[in-house]
């Protein structure tokens, strides 16, 4: 099992490394390099160090850091016995509870969770449908 602690280690590792939008998907390795990397190069090195470390119920997102943004955002959701997190290396410098954020931050689009891909939904349309 992997510490919160441990955790916020690395989220502040990828954060220290100054943001560069590329189009082309960065590795984990070319991510570590310290050259300028943006959301999905941070989120994805994040993604891979947990699960190389044993960390499990974890996806990669992709959304919108928050509902009036107007380009997507990538992060980290983690769901452990404490709660679930938000793991944001481009922006925080630490793991942030998602029921401390409210509704209108971190809204997602798609996850990734190993092989499995999954569409978000909005409760509300769910429940009028």
């Amino acid at each position: 099992q992997i510490s919160l602690r441990v955790v916020n280690q690395w989220i502040g590792s990828l954060r220290s490394i100054p943001y560069g939008f590329t189009r082309v998907w960065k590795t984990p390795s070319e991510t570590q390099s310290g050259e300028p990397a943006d959301c999905k190069a941070k989120a994805v090195a994040l993604y891979e160090m947990m699960k190389a470390n044993g960390a499990s119920d974890m996806r990669l997102v992709i959304g919108k850091r928050t509902n009036m943004s107007r380009t997507t955002h990538a992060w980290v959701e983690w769901q452990t016995e404490d709660g679930n997190y938000v793991l944001d290396p481009t922006i925080n410098w630490m793991a942030y509870r998602s029921s401390d954020l409210g509704s209108r931050t971190y809204v997602p689009s798609y996850a990734y969770a190993g092989s499995r891909k999954y569409r978000a939904v909005q409760p509300k349309l769910v429940a009028q449908n």
